[in-house]
């Protein structure tokens, strides 16, 4: 099947592939800015970015803001050409800050989801940085588009459909995800990208719509075509590269696990999220876990009530700390048998 190169407006990317945005510490820098050198569009998750600073402990607003333009940064001197571009949760504490804070650091495009992002448009007003919401249901796509059509007269760049096999916090309902050959998800997906094309037609707009959700070869990346996208977000394949972010020990947990080992958990975010099962989610379900000090990560939350501290856990995996961590990951991520790089990943996916 040939695939085009994926346009949102005057961004190029050569190759169909978003990078998913994975925080805290999975896709930073390194990972963002090797995707971006092979042609696709890489991503950095600003969640908690700056839990690497000195100071983030006690600052953790500043070091996150600080970190922001320093990967930014790196990630343009590993791909000058490339296209970059940030994940940011709406659930993000300080939501605005951080979106304006990528803008003032020349970010090419901000994906976001974790909420309706509703506000976004207003956010990187004069900028010439791209912004496309993450949907999973032709509701939310048409929220979102009457709403800024309404308040601020604009259509987003790009929309990212995330389906029911994504990793990390998932736009579903619990039941749902317990069955989810019956969501017959694909009949979803179609219908979202043909509101979409509609919409765009009106507007005499072009609008890619990039699927996203359980993409790990290059059958799945053909069906996402096959389905009508313009591209496709692919997360959990890049985890097990030589160029991603994480600690070699949180790769190895994808290598290591196998399909049963993958389970829905609940976050304190209030969403369902998908992750690895080890010994700290043993102990969450058992009995809450206290929370030593509060990083302000999301909102809303009660430091006095939330089951645990879900930034403690994700940086955590981020640094290897397995039995301490929650292990976000994608439905697929027991396919991983070996660490790779980011080329041999995009050269399978795009493989002709």
């Amino acid at each position: 099947m040939s695939r085009k190169e994926l346009r949102i407006k005057d961004l190029v990317a050569k190759v169909p592939i978003v990078q998913g945005g994975m925080g805290v510490g999975i896709s930073l820098s390194s990972l963002a800015g090797a995707v971006a050198a092979c042609g696709g569009i890489g991503v950095i998750s600003t969640a908690q970015i700056g839990f690497k600073e000195p100071d983030f402990d006690d600052h953790p607003l500043e070091a996150n803001m600080r970190a922001i333009g320093k990967h930014i940064k790196k990630a343009r001197e590993i791909a000058p050409d490339g296209v970059i571009g940030v994940n940011i949760m709406v659930a993000t504490k300080n939501y605005e800050m951080y979106v304006k804070e990528a803008v003032k650091n020349g970010i090419d495009l901000i994906i976001s989801g974790a909420g309706l992002p509703l506000d976004l448009p207003e956010l990187v007003k004069g900028s010439n940085t791209k912004i496309a919401p993450i949907v999973s249901s032709k509701k939310a796509a048409s929220i979102i588009f009457r709403m800024w059509k309404k308040k601020y007269n604009v259509f987003p760049d790009a929309v990212v459909i995330e389906g029911p096999k994504a990793g990390g916090h998932l736009g579903f309902h619990y039941d749902q995800l317990e069955d989810i050959e019956g969501l017959h998800y694909d009949d979803e997906i179609t219908s979202i990208i043909s509101y979409v094309k509609e919409e765009a037609k009106k507007g005499e707009v072009e609008i890619p719509v990039i699927v996203a959700g359980g993409i790990s070869s290059k059958e799945d990346v053909d069906h996402c075509f096959s389905l009508g996208a313009d591209g496709v977000q692919v997360a959990t394949r890049f985890v097990t590269t030589e160029e991603c972010d994480a600690d070699i020990r949180y790769k190895e947990a994808y290598i290591n696990c196998k399909k049963e080992d993958i389970e829905i958990v609940k976050s304190p975010v209030g969403m369902p999220g998908r992750a690895i099962h080890n010994k700290f989610i043993d102990r969450v379900k058992a009995d809450r876990i206290p929370i030593k000090k509060c990083r302000g990560c999301i909102t809303p939350c009660n430091p006095a009530t939330t089951p645990y501290c879900i930034t403690d856990a994700l940086i955590n995996g981020a640094l290897g700390n397995l039995d301490d961590a929650l292990l976000f990951c994608g439905a697929d991520a027991y396919k991983e048998t070996r660490i790779s790089t980011v080329k041999e990943v995009i050269d399978e996916l795009m493989e002709d």
